[in-house]
């Protein structure tokens, strides 16, 4: 519902402005541009955050807790009013063609509700449960269709989802109240949509229709279905209700979709890389770990002495960088009482995700599924000046937690994992300076694993939160300004952070141009209320501080997941668990071969020396499958002028050093990466 008697103004990227009506949409810009420009734009960028083209235009805070309600008189499929923004800043916005990649979540989750249109077409009463939160990469619906889909179903789907596109379908958005949804899902036959609604604390939520399909959707939307040049479905997989394998039973199909054909072919051309890579398959092919033995457990690893010896390269990294950065090292405990927990708030609003009680000595021990409360008890050991702040304490922490069967997947979602967990206390003050530093940290510990393409998310207040909006309002500034400073790109997750505090999300790219999101930083207004955490100011006064949760991988075990398909199990010499290989002509040769590897051993360096009666090119071919960085080769000349033939991993070509500098060479190529 527009209001003429009130205007907002917009900068557009190029710095010019433009005044709207208050309550004008994108579209309503993007038509006052040019009318060719409406016809190709799908989205908007407000404030770093991805809209759709009709919602009404407003500065983020103003809006964030109105541009999705309505007034209880609404009328059905009205725009919902909503609060007046009288912020005299131009509204920073930018227009966004499908062509460009920030396009790709809002084509990618069109094509999926054009996938669940499809199936409520092809399959009478089709059930329709939920898709994914994010749409950055694969998208997929969960159905219920009494029985599982056949490779002639997929082939059906993706028929009548190219009819759908060459139609060009066009997606509406509405807003209702949630007796209305409940309404039209029960005509729709829809059973699993009113336990959905019940999630969903706002009395308004906005429906997306495309062709006779509707849902629950936040959006953004492609304005209709013509935008999608290209798209596979992936295949189809069983999964459970909520991931719970005593509710019903499930299938989801998962796709992908891009703005042209070439896109989608790079795609699967990746996907395939990607199979090769799978770290489950690399990990037992190259005696790296075990997971879910069944002496042990699902969702449990069993570290093999190979794969430790990656591990304990990524955590010796760890720690020299964290103490290079000032981080305190400290050591808690694998269980506590479970009053700890109680405390912390854990047992309240974690209990579905902690492993059941134990009984010690009459008393009831939980598996801890956090490091931070440990990290409390560690600050409240003793009472705190304002001098010693900020107070950086850092621990490799396992953790457990209860994952669901359905869930699980190798190292990449475990159910007992290592966290390179920090926390900080620090003053108001300090916050800028600290986040500052734990942002460079993280993308300087990134960089030295190889990844140097990032993106952040910063996630802001939801509706029940603790503390004051002030607070909010100043931490979520200081986490989007940290970012802005790197020169990170950034995005928006209005509403989307825990109830204790906004937080930051740091997404790496791997080489087949997968995000993975590793790195945390959160801030938290709860626990130092909870725990009663305070220290002494320059005036005497008790005072409370802020508190940090940091993580710069997130899971150990996960991000060696990553690692290895990221190398595809050919680490850098400093991380790869085999440096070097020695290889010999002939037996003769066996006892320089061993004076060789006492030399490497002596000054460090991982080193074999394996007997076999194998001809040297199978070794070398042995040696390169199980991706040894440097292979030294002995025969005859080398025997007898005490030298060495060294080559290089994907290297034909081999040079002759002598043995100090062959040894020299691999000290200095196996020395661990500075954290920039």
């Amino acid at each position: 519902m527009k209001n003429s008697s009130k205007t907002l103004t917009v900068r557009l990227p190029d710095g010019s402005t433009r005044a709207l009506p208050a309550g004008s949409t994108a579209l309503d810009l993007a038509r006052q541009l040019s009318s060719s420009l409406a016809k190709e734009v799908v989205a908007a960028c407000v404030d770093g955050r991805l809209i759709d083209l009709r919602d009404p235009l407003c500065h983020s805070h103003a809006c964030r807790d109105a541009i999705h309600r309505v007034s209880t008189n609404t009328e059905r499929g009205e725009t919902p009013r909503f609060a007046q923004d009288d912020s005299k800043e131009a509204l920073p916005l930018e227009l966004i063609k499908a062509k460009d990649a920030r396009a790709r979540s809002v084509l990618r989750h069109g094509c999926e509700h054009v996938l669940a249109t499809a199936v409520c077409a092809l399959f009478k009463g089709a059930q329709v449960t939920m898709g994914p939160r994010e749409h950055d990469g694969v998208f997929y619906y969960d159905f219920d269709v009494g029985r599982p889909f056949t490779p002639e179903d997929v082939q059906a789907i993706e028929q009548e989802m190219r009819r759908l596109i060459k139609r060009k379908i066009p997606f509406t958005k509405t807003w209702v109240g949630k007796k209305e949804a409940r309404e039209r899902f029960a005509k729709l036959g829809q059973r699993y949509k009113p336990e959905i609604l019940d999630w969903i604390p706002d009395d308004t939520v906005s429906l997306y229709q495309s062709g006779d399909f509707i849902d629950l959707c936040r959006g953004p939307h492609v304005p209709h279905a013509g935008f999608i040049k290209a798209f596979k479905l992936l295949g189809v997989s069983a999964c459970h209700w909520r991931g719970d394998p005593k509710r019903e039973s499930l299938q989801r199909i998962s796709g992908i979709a891009f703005a042209s054909k070439k896109e989608l072919e790079d795609h699967l051309h990746r996907l395939e890389e990607a199979k090769k890579r799978d770290h489950r398959k690399l990990g037992q092919q190259h005696e790296l770990f075990c997971v879910s033995h069944p002496h042990v457990g699902a969702g449990l690893v069993l570290w093999l002495p190979k794969g430790a010896q990656v591990r304990q390269g990524v955590e010796e990294l760890l720690r020299r960088a964290h103490a290079a950065a000032g981080y305190q090292p400290v050591v808690t405990p694998h269980i506590a009482r479970s009053d700890l927990w109680k405390v912390s708030g854990h047992w309240q609003f974690y209990r579905d995700s902690m492993f059941a009680p134990m009984q010690v000595d009459e008393q009831e021990y939980m598996l801890k599924p956090m490091n931070c409360p440990f990290h409390i008890l560690v600050y409240k050991n003793r009472g705190r000046s304002y001098r010693e702040l900020p107070l950086r304490l850092s621990e490799l922490g396992t953790v457990y937690r209860y994952e669901l069967g359905g869930v699980m997947h190798g190292l990449m979602r475990a159910r007992g994992f290592t966290q390179d967990d920090a926390h900080l206390f620090c003053r108001w003050d300090q916050i800028d300076a600290e986040i500052d530093g734990v942002l460079d940290l993280t993308v300087g510990v990134l960089k030295a694993f190889g990844f140097d393409t990032f993106t952040v998310n910063v996630s802001t207040r939801p509706q029940k939160f603790v503390g004051t909006p002030d607070q909010w309002d100043r931490a979520e500034d200081a986490l989007k300004q940290a970012v802005e400073r790197r020169r990170l790109p950034l995005r928006i997750d209005e509403g989307g952070g825990a109830f204790y505090g906004p937080k930051i999300d740091l997404h790496l790219t791997d080489c087949l141009g997968r995000q993975w999101q590793c790195s945390t930083v959160q801030l938290d207004f709860n626990n130092p209320e909870r725990f009663d955490l305070g220290y002494v100011d320059e005036t005497g006064a008790s005072v409370r501080p802020v508190m940090i949760h940091r993580a710069l991988l997130g899971s150990i075990e996960r991000f060696i997941g990553i690692l290895i398909e990221q190398y595809a199990a050919a680490f850098p010499m400093w991380l790869a668990p085999q440096q070097v290989r020695v290889l010999t002509v002939a037996d003769r040769h066996a006892d320089y071969a061993k004076q060789v590897a006492e030399e490497l051993r002596r000054r460090g360096i991982r080193v074999d020396a394996p007997a076999s009666s194998d001809t040297l090119g199978a070794k070398i071919r042995q040696a390169r499958l199980d991706k040894i960085p440097v292979l030294a080769v002995l025969g005859d000349r080398e025997t007898e002028q005490q030298t060495v033939s060294m080559r290089s991993a994907g290297e034909d070509k081999s040079r002759s050093l002598s043995l100090v500098e062959f040894a020299d060479f691999c000290v200095e190529q196996a020395k661990y990466p500075l954290v920039p």
